[in-house]
């Protein structure tokens, strides 16, 4: 009897309590706590750097929205928004900045005043670069209001006031705003503030041709610009001296600036900086009659424009693709705490239920004394009990097939970051290579920036294929792999990989060679085909040494095409032969002659597409003498029919 009594009491007991007495180590919210002060640290680490650090403060500001999603932290959720629409302006992609501003407006609370002055004077920034200045000024107005009596917002709003007023050219009234904002930032020693009203003063002189005033306040804002690690305004202030040393007619020294200013652009994404910094240049040799090299800037400043729509529109694309993803994952996380919460309420039924018959067998056990009572007692117990268990084995079923099921899309994710990583990084590390050469100190002539340029196109366009492929195949394993199968011809699909690892075989020495006959043509999807290739030939290069040999095969076998990329390399050992199409992130990932890493993922890859386009993919190899990957695929006549 006493262990009847000791499980009622055990049951009786309040959760909390009995919680308490086997965890009493625990200290429930230590963990929230925790994780609200690593997002504030985090947000304000991305607030501290985005001027001299972009691409790393939004990487900070990332992880701090998704931190803050994952605990339901709202102040969180909205500086982290803060804090990419500053990124994002800080590389002037003004429509996505403006998104996250208005998003982090949904999020920031009324208690926090000062916070939304900030969040409307950086929407009233954004309109100024969108040339909104009607619903710019009506923004600035906002925040000022919020802002109330502190010092340094209020100096953020007239600092943005005036150069508004400086777009409208209404430069006294710019200049009056620069110098109030300029009190209360000497005030409270803001000198971060100071000095971009330093630079806000330059330019406001310089429009109004009082040259001398501007040269002194853009050199003020230059040596502050260092002080305060302000990589923007930095380059923006190399900018703006070349301005004035053009309306000073000293083209040379504008010349120096401007390249600096766009060296350091480009370094930190400033993407309306870059392009000015053309135009300076592209304005000084023509005044130099220098018009060859006037023409040749005129053309980078149209490019970076086009640049900057072409970006645009990608980023705002990605922007609204991520936007739904965010919000799809949310209302699967809402799901799956609606149907925890429906089975906590019915285990918690059954207990009671549970208690209510454990209570009523004892008060039967105290009435009656017969050992045959007791013992069918007991028995119907038991059964009971055990139909009980079967349905929380039931329910614990369901739920460990939730949690594979959210497993499974976790390694899903998991999968498409390792591919993007892999295929992304070859024709990236190519073209960086190239303008490396590009940038160097010493001066290129026209014929080899001609020979730069030409090389750089076939490693523009890989980097462009190898990006739709991916996001071709991210959409196949979200909505299924679809195959649309036409007739591929191997040999101009060969063709077209030389022209792609043209500059890795060059850098190598690497002779690549186009077996496969002209008249052979696969009946499978030519995208399909492409990556299969391009992950087959970027191993080989990776693994072939200097003055090796590549060599593009096929030949028939019934009714396939077989398809061969054999190489000089030094070969696959035996052992690891067979894990070679796994997806195993736990082995190690071989290196290549000169050093080359990937993820391992893409001769996994290339397995899938193989099979789901009819074929198989399989490999030879052997040690200090070379390997050579075979696939299969169905042949087609030139009109696409596969052959019978």
């Amino acid at each position: 009897m006493r262990w009847y009594a000791a499980l009622i009491l055990l049951i009786l007991m309040p959760h909390s309590a009995a919680h308490a007495l086997f965890f009493h180590n625990e200290r429930p919210g230590q963990n929230i706590a925790v994780t609200t002060k690593t997002v504030d640290s985090l947000n304000k680490l991305a607030e501290e750097t985005y001027l001299s650090a972009p691409y790393e403060a939004r990487a900070l500001a990332e992880r701090a929205l998704l931190l803050s999603e994952k605990i339901k932290y709202q102040e969180g959720t909205g500086y982290a928004f803060l804090n990419l629409g500053h990124v994002y302006w800080s590389q002037s992609y003004y429509p996505i900045s403006l998104f996250y501003f208005n998003s982090a407006l949904g999020y920031l609370s009324k208690n926090k005043p000062l916070a939304l002055a900030m969040c409307y004077s950086s929407i009233g920034r954004v309109y100024i670069d969108l040339q909104n200045y009607a619903t710019a000024l009506k923004n600035l107005d906002i925040a000022g209001r919020y802002a109330g009596t502190d010092q340094a917002m209020l100096s953020e709003v007239y600092n943005e006031r005036s150069f508004l007023y400086l777009k409208l050219k209404q430069f006294d009234k710019g200049i009056a705003d620069a110098r109030l904002a300029m009190q209360l930032s000497t005030a409270i020693n803001d000198k971060p503030a100071l000095c971009i009203l330093y630079s806000r003063l330059a330019n406001a002189f310089r429009l109004k041709k009082q040259y001398g005033r501007a040269l002194a306040c853009s050199d003020t804002a230059l040596h502050m610009s260092y002080a305060v690690n302000n990589r923007r305004l930095r380059a923006i202030s190399f900018i703006e001296r070349a301005k004035i040393f053009n309306a000073l007619n000293r083209y040379d020294e504008a010349i120096a600036l401007a390249q600096k200013g766009v060296a350091l652009s480009d370094s930190i994404g400033i993407m309306d900086g870059i392009s000015s910094a053309y135009n300076v240049m592209a304005y000084s040799f023509e005044q130099k009659n220098n018009l060859k090299q006037s023409l040749v800037y005129q053309k980078l400043y149209t490019g970076a424009l086009d640049s900057v729509d072409s970006v645009n529109k990608r980023n705002n694309t990605r922007l609204i693709q991520s936007y739904f993803e965010l919000n799809n994952r949310l209302n699967n996380i809402a799901t799956v705490e609606r149907s925890a919460r429906t089975y906590r309420e019915k285990l918690h039924s059954q207990r009671a239920i549970i208690i209510t018959l454990i209570v009523s067998l004892l008060f039967v056990i105290a009435a009656l004394s017969a050992t045959y009572r007791q013992y069918k007692l007991k028995r119907i117990l038991l059964e009971q009990m055990h139909g009980q268990q079967e349905a929380l084995l039931s329910q614990k079923e369901l739920i460990e097939a939730q949690s594979v099921n959210l497993t499974n899309l976790n390694n899903l994710k998991d999968k498409l970051l390792a591919v993007i990583g892999h295929d992304l990084r070859t024709p990236l590390a190519n073209l960086n290579a190239i303008l490396y050469l590009y940038n160097t100190d010493d001066a290129l002539s026209p014929a080899e920036i001609g020979d730069l340029m030409k090389k750089i196109e076939p490693v523009v366009k890989g980097a462009e294929l190898t990006l739709a492929n991916l996001l071709e195949w991210a959409g196949n394993q979200i909505k299924g792999i679809h195959v649309e199968p036409s007739a591929v011809n191997i040999s101009c699909t060969g063709n077209e990989m030389l022209r792609m690892f043209d500059y890795q075989l060059t850098q190598k020495s690497i002779k690549f060679k186009n077996a496969a006959h002209p008249q052979f043509f696969v009946n499978a999807d030519e995208k399909h085909v492409k990556v299969i290739l391009s992950n087959l030939i970027s191993n080989a290069i990776k693994f072939t040494n200097n003055n090796g040999v590549i060599t593009l095969s096929a030949q028939v076998e019934g009714e396939n095409l077989v398809v061969s990329v054999a190489d000089t390399g030094r070969g696959i050992p035996d052992e690891k032969l067979s894990t070679l199409f796994k997806p195993d992130s736990r082995r190690h990932i071989a290196t290549g002659t000169l050093g080359e890493k990937g993820t391992g993922i893409g001769l996994f890859l290339c397995r899938e597409l193989v099979e789901f386009n009819g074929g198989r993919l399989w490999v030879s190899s052997e040690i200090n003498k070379g390997s050579t990957f075979s696939f299969s695929l169905p042949l087609a006549d030139a009109e696409g029919a596969a052959v019978a």
